[in-house]
């Protein structure tokens, strides 16, 4: 079985404008969120072997979280900041395990849930969290999923 599980990171401080958009961090309600949502991925009983996150600080905060509650040390992969959505599922794919976490940005999130859902799952808000499972351990041959078997969960859900 493979299972992708796409994180769009928490919700991000526009507080200091002259800072650097990779450097922003988590706001109040990212703080919050994060710890949230990592969760109910817990709570949902799904198996991830890798955690795979963009250099960005909001999501390694974000990524952090989700470590912490599943008990995973977090990779950060600098390609994944800014990346389309071809090069996150293809990020994915190379990481050599079946079960990952990816926590990187729009718009590449939202087009890769888009393409996986069959255009189901509109825009990924922050923090929101979309799993895909395929019968298969194969990413090459992995599909989307049958809409009825898809799920997207956001901190407002």
């Amino acid at each position: 079985m493979t299972t992708l599980i796409l994180v769009r990171h928490a919700k991000s401080d526009w507080g200091s404008p002259g800072l650097d958009d990779h450097e922003r961090p988590l706001n109040a309600r990212g703080r919050r969120d994060a710890p949230e949502m990592a969760r109910r991925v817990v709570d949902a009983g799904v198996r991830i072997d890798r955690i795979l996150a963009s250099t960005a600080l909001r999501a390694r905060e974000t990524a952090a979280s989700f470590g912490e509650a599943l008990g995973l040390p977090v990779d950060h992969i600098p390609e994944l900041y800014g990346a389309g959505g071809r090069r996150l599922r293809d990020t994915a794919a190379a990481s050599g395990v079946n079960a990952v976490l990816l926590v990187a940005h729009d718009p590449g999130m939202t087009v890769l849930a888009e393409e996986l859902s069959g255009g189901r799952i509109g825009q990924m808000p922050t923090c929101g969290v979309a799993t895909f499972t395929w019968d298969t351990d194969d990413w090459d041959v992995a599909s989307a999923t049958d809409p009825d078997a898809w799920s997207f969960d956001s901190p407002r859900a």
